[in-house]
């Protein structure tokens, strides 16, 4: 069994855990478009030709751009950061607030790092006006991820890497790309919608949206489209006329592991199978 590649970033929803199971309901093409691209599990696992890899989250493309460009430099000025003397709730709000001050993208993405290994379980959240707040996270020893960075900055030199919404990079897929959404997933009931990622987060209208892009992409245009979320009926509701899987995965949402449980995730897959009545 090839041996799996773990992503350099800890990651609220990452795919690392049931990549195996995921990918076995990809389709074959030349490239795999990821309109939600996250801590990059599924292109870390997967072998297409060419990857287009999308995220809102102009902190998260900017680190990956730089990595992929340089590298070493990125190793040697993140490795820094993590020394015993920053290990520390003081030196952790310092950096952060320096992070929500600087507008230069290097240091902006050494201190995503550093925050991320050091944040209060991996979260990325940022408040209304658009600065990070995640709390310090109070770890021992948090790991620092040279292995992995290096793993990414090979596998991206695959890849192109860009800051846009679900909708345009839907709107650059072509003819021979799958396209794989992993959006912010669905609440299981009214109160557990998880905190925002990114400015107003991913609201209902935005799931329906996600799903008729994805329904119009496979029939209009023969571009296959695979999208995850919790298996609920909602969703089952919102891909209709989609091949639905499912499979089982154990999350951990809670910092001590005391809340972990399994739940199912729904595949539903759009290709040239779908047909339906008017959407």
């Amino acid at each position: 069994m090839i041996k799996k590649q773990r992503a350099f970033l800890k990651w609220a929803g990452g795919k690392y855990k049931l990549v195996e199971a995921l990918t076995q309901h990809l389709p074959l093409g030349e490239r795999l478009v990821e309109p939600f691209v996250g801590a990059g599990s599924v292109f870390l696992n997967t072998d297409y030709p060419s990857y287009l890899l999308c995220d809102i989250n102009q902190d998260l493309i900017n680190l990956y751009q730089i990595i992929q460009a340089k590298p070493e430099k990125y190793l040697t000025e993140a490795k820094a950061m993590f020394v015993e003397a920053k290990n520390d709730k003081e030196a952790y709000y310092k950096i952060r607030d320096e992070f929500n001050r600087t507008r230069d993208p290097f240091l902006r993405s050494v201190y995503f790092l550093y925050m991320n290994r050091h944040g209060f379980n991996g979260l990325c959240r940022y408040n209304k006006k658009g600065g990070f707040n995640v709390p310090f996270g109070s770890y021992k020893k948090p790991y620092f991820p040279h292995d992995e960075i290096m793993a990414f900055a090979e596998k991206a030199q695959k890849a192109e890497f860009l800051c846009i919404g679900y909708e345009q990079a839907f709107e650059l897929a072509r003819e021979g790309d799958v396209v794989y959404c992993d959006p912010p997933y669905a609440p299981l009931s009214t109160t557990a919608s998880f905190t925002t990622y990114v400015g107003s987060g991913f609201s209902l209208d935005d799931q329906a949206l996600l799903a008729r892009h994805a329904r119009h992409t496979a029939i209009d245009r023969q571009i296959p489209v695979l999208i995850s979320n919790h298996d609920i009926p909602l969703t089952r509701e919102l891909y209709h006329g989609a091949r639905f899987d499912t499979i089982q995965v154990q999350r951990n949402i809670s910092q001590n592991g005391n809340g972990r449980k399994k739940v199912d995730e729904l595949m539903a897959l759009y290709d040239e199978s779908y047909h339906s009545g008017n959407d």
